[in-house]
């Protein structure tokens, strides 16, 4: 139900070009009003920063395999966001958008393997910059605009709060905390046959119940525990997911019945 992002490429980018004032001087950004990239995609990568938000209106998992990352779902299934139609356009309300998604199609990465800095980078193919008659110049006098400053900021700080996740994460896999998680859904019309979603990893409630009082003593002063708990309890959303996607004609549910909400 939720993998890893690609290894060569992260989410979304299907390409990366350096953004500097000698190829791109002229460039703007142009206001989109619809996020293409995200309207299939249901599982998102989000950083601790973002748990206490997001779990208001996602459950919070994490990826399968060796190297666990947090996600939010949008879905419970591949193909299936519930928040954004297939083209990109928000489906209303106030849901949390991640930080990931408000990232693209912006990205630091380090322009050769040996490199210390890293390099505020773009999607070409996103057509959201380009030389464009409105939008928000990237530069000015060959130097950066203070749009493209807030731009590389945010990357910035969303670098920083990458590193403090897979700090989180060290935690919890060193603890062995986390476990091949589980869910089974009834549908109203069919209790005697669940639909059952795998493929994720989830805190185990057991273990945690059994680490000594000073590992959890120390990890509500750093506040670790709270986002293990916001993580727990929101778990409880995917009935609310399933419901949501049956609701819009997505997802195995759709064309057999209406989902158990509680």
């Amino acid at each position: 139900m939720a993998s890893e992002p690609q290894a060569q490429l992260p989410l979304f980018y299907k390409d990366l070009m350096p953004l500097n004032s000698r190829d791109h001087a002229t460039w703007r950004s142009r206001p989109v009003d619809k996020a293409a990239w995200i309207g299939n995609q249901h599982a998102i990568p989000l950083t601790v920063e973002e748990f206490p938000l997001a779990q208001r209106h996602f459950p919070i998992v994490f990826s399968a395999g060796d190297n666990p990352v947090p996600l939010a779902l949008m879905g419970l299934n591949e193909g299936v966001n519930v928040f954004f139609e297939e083209d990109g356009t928000p489906r209303g309300g106030d849901a949390y958008v991640p930080a990931y998604i408000r990232r693209y199609p912006y990205l630091l990465a380090r322009l050769r393997p040996d490199a210390e800095e890293m390099s505020l980078c773009f999607d070409p193919t996103s057509e959201i910059l380009g030389e464009y008659a409105e939008g928000e110049a990237l530069f000015a006098d060959n130097q950066p605009t203070e749009h493209t400053k807030g731009v590389l900021d945010f990357c910035e700080k969303f670098e920083e709060a990458g590193a403090r996740t897979q700090a989180f994460v060290k935690e919890l896999t060193d603890a062995d905390l986390l476990m091949d998680g589980e869910v089974a859904i009834q549908q109203n019309d069919k209790p005697d046959q669940p639909y059952i979603y795998r493929g994720f990893r989830m805190v185990n409630q057991e273990k945690l119940r059994e680490l000594d009082g000073e590992k959890l003593k120390a990890w509500n002063q750093s506040g670790l525990l709270p986002l293990i708990y916001a993580h727990l309890l929101s778990l409880d959303l995917m009935r609310f997911i399933f419901a949501k996607q049956t609701e819009q004609g997505k997802g195995p549910g759709a064309a057999t019945g209406t989902a158990a909400a509680n």
